[in-house]
């Protein structure tokens, strides 16, 4: 079955920098787009970027533009979001999803499908 375990994730300062980590299994990770997703406290989820199968064309949200960089390794079965940059409001719990699009928000059978991974960004 399709499993996703994210890592990477810790408290830093603002202004610091974190890498999260997705190890995928049970799909051919591959022929999927993939996404990041958080949810502060409190709120729902967000969608917060996203990468098309090769890797080739990524997208994010307004508010991590410029910060987040988003990437894939198809040979490892490895999705990454190196965060640069970060402020309090990136404060949330982080999770991978593999998805019908890059800017979509995954498939809804896939929502308990991991734990995710906390940021915390306090000084």
């Amino acid at each position: 079955q399709v499993q996703l375990v994210e890592s990477g994730g810790g408290l830093v300062q603002p202004g610091g920098s974190l890498r999260l980590s997705c190890a995928a299994s049970g799909f051919a990770f591959s022929r999927y787009p993939m996404i990041w997703l958080r949810q502060a406290p409190g709120k729902g989820l967000e969608w917060v970027s996203g990468i098309t199968l090769s890797g080739t064309n990524t997208v994010y949200a307004d508010s991590v533009k410029g910060r987040f960089t988003i990437s894939r390794d198809n040979a490892k079965n490895m999705l990454y979001l190196q965060m640069n940059s970060l402020k309090p409001e990136d404060t949330a719990r982080y999770y991978c999803r593999r998805s019908p699009s890059a800017t979509s928000t995954g498939y809804p059978g896939d929502t308990n499908r991991s734990q995710g991974t906390q940021v915390t960004v306090a000084s």
